[in-house]
């Protein structure tokens, strides 16, 4: 036992050395100055040598073994408050100009947060298991820092005035802007507030796409078709295309110039329009790129109604109609309700569309990025507006787990269920038909579009001559002495989108999967609160986790503005709640007997985690991976505001191209991201195969109950 015990101390003495040899070698910031904090401390900066001394304690301390365990929080609590402390406030020290805090002081930090979390657990938190100790509380701290804080640091600018005083009038006046609430479109020709434009048009993305993702689904599920794999495809295309694509293409076909227009107004007299700038423009790209989300969402719903209940009707003698309408309605309203509330947040989060098609239509993802980047810079604005936006975020999703959470809607018991599902009315089938059609003929048009545009010299002014020039100014390659030259001026975009992907899909599932086991696996103190930080970041809209990550991260002490590790950790913790939900779901169908048979064979936690639960996750890791590797591929909302010349993201080269007018290079650019990512997803789903469970089969010629 006493062995056992030296060891122990000896990972917190390792950890304590770690921290001291880059105290000594590395360089203390990340950016600028690369000077070593020992370096700091013989230049006079004696208290950044505080936290090193605690880690140092820490583990001279934890070599007399866990008695000394409230001791060593006690200190590494007291180091990292110090590390803070004389990054923020340096001036309660010597006085003198903060130090942005880099690797020497991310290592230094890093280390405490390890020892302190294991002197927790050997004080009795987390029933003293030092694995589960160690991912809460390095997880709990990474969200703090790079969700918490720069959400906090930016909204705090909504009381500030220029010169960073506190200025409680100028923030009223600020939220009370006649241009923020106005109604006066409702009783005039005058425009409306950007905060009712923004509810106005989230109403009506999530009732359309809704509309449109149930006619999908009850076809899909019960309008007795052959094939339904143009559904499934067309559920796919949104997930791996750039959120503005379906707005240029719009523009492409609908614009004052487009394809669409040119031919009504040679053909028809149609005279031409801005129409599609707008509200009518926003809306249709909305609805065209959160319609299969409904579908996915609807359909699955679709799936899990019992069919016996619906064969109870039947039998009573209820139709067709009758039975829907008593029956499945019902039991589809909460995810009908889901996915309105979806499409309502999703709406107000999007940022790529609005841009692109708005015009004077303003809405308050576009309003921040233009207080932020336009001609007048006023971060205090953009922070008011940021705050707006994120309590109606934070609304909708209250509002729909409290909604949803009060009502059950069980169907699927432990009974035997060898039910088919009746079909369609025939009246609902030809309504559905009759929507579903000419949007699939939209969407198909768009998207050929996109795929033809790039090889034509100008689809939207009607000039169809084949070319390649959009693909050789973005792509070109030349050859030179010294090997293969990427000339095109696209390509730098590209390979820092994909560099920064590969690098942050596998910690975001990492990060993911943990934290879904911690909170699956494990009970302790704060579980609920450690939840709701993790989670925090997907009720956040991308435009306000732009802003706050350049509020934060643009000076000391935490400087990252303008480096790729920015993007990464961006990426990282706005995609992490996917791979915590996927993860917890996936828990949710291995038995914790399992976990329970590795720990009586005397395996500790991690040992558990790598060699029982991982393997049994491989389709959620998968999931997760490619979810976070595509999503960080098309995201614009956030990343357009940590974009550098060195560090340019694929979409924000595409919007800067869209907003000097070269339509046709941004849509070659785009028609190769989307088959790029389809290619991607397809490998991974052909390494990956099909997960089979049992023997299971579909029966050949199904009876069909509900044909009468």
């Amino acid at each position: 036992m006493r062995r056992r015990v030296a060891d122990k101390g000896v990972t917190d003495l390792a950890a304590a050395a770690l921290a001291a040899v880059c105290f000594a070698a590395t360089p203390w910031a990340f950016v600028g100055d690369f000077r070593p904090g020992l370096w700091w401390v013989l230049d006079g900066r004696w208290p950044i040598a505080l936290p090193l001394l605690a880690t140092v304690a820490i583990g001279v301390l934890a070599m007399r073994g866990p008695s000394t365990g409230r001791l060593r929080a006690a200190l590494s609590g007291a180091g990292v408050f110090f590390l803070l402390a004389y990054g923020f406030w340096p001036g309660l020290f010597d006085g003198k100009p903060p130090l942005a805090l880099g690797i020497g002081a991310a290592v230094l930090g890093a280390a405490l947060t390890f020892q302190g979390a294991r002197a927790l657990a050997a004080s009795g938190a987390f029933k003293a298991d030092r694995w589960v100790a160690t991912t809460t509380v390095t997880i709990f701290v990474s969200v703090m820092l790079f969700v918490f804080f720069p959400v906090c640091a930016a909204l705090v600018n909504a009381f500030l005035d220029r010169t960073g005083a506190i200025d409680l009038p100028l923030a009223v006046s600020r939220f009370t802007a006649r241009d923020i609430w106005s109604v006066a479109c409702l009783t005039s020709d005058q425009n409306c507030g950007v905060v009712i434009n923004t509810m106005w048009l989230g109403i009506l993305a999530g009732a359309f796409s809704t509309f449109l993702g149930l006619a999908f689904a009850l076809l899909a599920q019960r309008g007795n078709l052959k094939s339904t794999k143009i559904f499934d495809a067309l559920s796919v295309l949104p997930i791996i295309t750039p959120p503005f694509v379906i707005a240029m293409a719009l523009v492409v076909l609908f614009g004052r110039t487009g394809v669409v227009t040119t031919f009504l107004d040679n053909y028809a007299g149609i005279p031409r329009s801005r129409w599609i700038y707008g509200l009518p423009g926003v809306l249709i790209a909305q609805v065209l790129s959160q319609t299969p989300l409904s579908y996915m969402i609807l359909r699955g719903a679709l799936q899990g109604i019992s069919p016996s209940l619906e064969e109870a009707a039947q039998t009573l003698r209820a139709g067709r109609w009758h039975t829907f309408k008593t029956v499945t309605w019902p039991l589809l309203r909460p995810a009908v309700a889901a996915s309105c509330l979806l499409g309502f947040v999703e709406s107000l989060a999007d940022f790529g569309n609005p841009v692109v098609l708005g015009g004077s239509f303003e809405v308050l993802s576009t309003k921040i990025y233009f207080a932020v980047a336009g001609a007048q810079y006023d971060p205090g604005r953009s922070a008011i507006l940021a705050l707006i936006l994120l309590a109606l975020t934070l609304t909708a999703f209250w509002f729909q787990t409290v909604w949803l959470g009060r009502r059950s809607y069980v169907t699927v018991t432990g009974k035997g269920d060898n039910g088919v599902p009746p079909s369609l009315p025939v009246g609902l089938r030809r309504a559905a038909m009759g929507v579903v059609i000419p949007w699939v003929i939209l969407t198909v048009a768009l998207y050929g579009v996109i795929m033809i545009g790039g090889f034509v010299t100008d689809i939207g002014r009607g000039a169809m001559t084949p070319t390649f020039k959009h693909f050789a100014t973005g792509f070109a390659i030349e050859m030179t002495p010294h090997g293969l030259f990427f000339s095109g001026s696209a390509w730098d975009s590209f390979f820092v989108t994909v560099g920064v992907a590969a690098v942050a899909a596998p910690i975001t599932t990492l990060v993911g999967i943990l934290t879904a086991y911690v909170l699956s696996r494990h009970n302790f103190i704060g579980k609920r609160t450690f939840e709701f930080v993790t989670m925090l970041a997907f009720a956040i809209p991308g435009t306000v986790i732009g802003v706050a990550y350049v509020s934060a991260f643009n000076t000391p002490p935490v400087e990252l503005a303008g480096t790729g590790l920015i993007l990464v950790i961006c990426f990282v913790f706005r995609n992490m709640p996917v791979g915590v939900r996927a993860g917890i779901a996936a828990l949710s169908q291995i038995d914790k007997s399992l976990d329970e048979a590795s720990t009586t064979l005397g395996a500790s936690t991690g040992t558990t985690v790598k060699r029982v639960t991982i393997p049994l996750l491989k389709h959620a890791i998968i999931a997760t991976l490619v979810f976070s590797f595509v999503h960080a591929m098309t995201a614009v909302s956030a990343i357009v505001f940590l974009v550098t010349a060195r560090y340019n993201m694929a979409t924000a080269y595409i919007v800067g191209r869209v907003d000097a007018g070269e339509y046709p290079l941004a849509i070659a650019y785009s028609s190769l991201l989307i088959v790029f990512m389809l290619l991607v997803v397809l490998l991974i789903q052909l390494l990956v195969g099909e997960r089979k469970l049992g023997r299971r089969g579909v029966a050949a010629n199904p009876v069909n109950l509900g044909a009468r």
